[in-house]
């Protein structure tokens, strides 16, 4: 998709229902030399619901990827992750389903999510996923999430 054919940036969009009927829109980008560039996004008020009480779930979510050819649109990225907030699934399953999106997207050099959940029923849950190691030479900051009370 050329930054012409873009359907969501620069225009009134609205969160798709589902995840499953969000579009994730990418962005040419070309590499230079050396080691890849390492692409932060961050959402500190991700939310999604209980697939079993239909209670709200609340995530601080951090995505690191080292893109080859596609970049992610920032605000298909966005509209995505706010398709969740009437979906129900576990913490796990909307962390990998996130992740999996984003490589499907834009088939990066490498990728790594974490998902940092606050506690429901005083335990919280840090879920983690990567496609592999990260690409030599690049400087890969800590994910930088505070921790609080039940995380060390």
């Amino acid at each position: 998709m050329q930054p012409g054919n873009l359907s969501q940036l620069g225009r009134a969009a609205a969160p798709a229902a589902s995840p499953d009927d969000a579009v994730l829109e990418t962005v040419p980008y070309t590499r230079g030399d050396g080691p890849p560039a390492i692409v932060r996004f961050t959402c500190a008020e991700f939310t999604s619901l209980c697939p079993v009480t239909g209670q709200p779930d609340f995530a601080h979510i951090v995505i690191d990827y080292a893109p080859d050819a596609r970049l992610v649109e920032s605000k298909s990225l966005k509209l995505f992750l706010t398709s969740f907030r009437n979906h129900g699934a576990f913490h796990e399953d909307c962390t990998v389903m996130i992740a999996r999106r984003v490589v499907e997207a834009t088939k990066p050099l490498w990728l790594r999510i974490g998902g940092y959940w606050y506690p429901r029923g005083g335990i919280p849950i840090d879920v983690f996923w990567q496609t592999g190691p990260a690409p030599d030479g690049v400087y890969l900051p800590e994910q930088g999430v505070p921790p609080y009370r039940g995380r060390g």
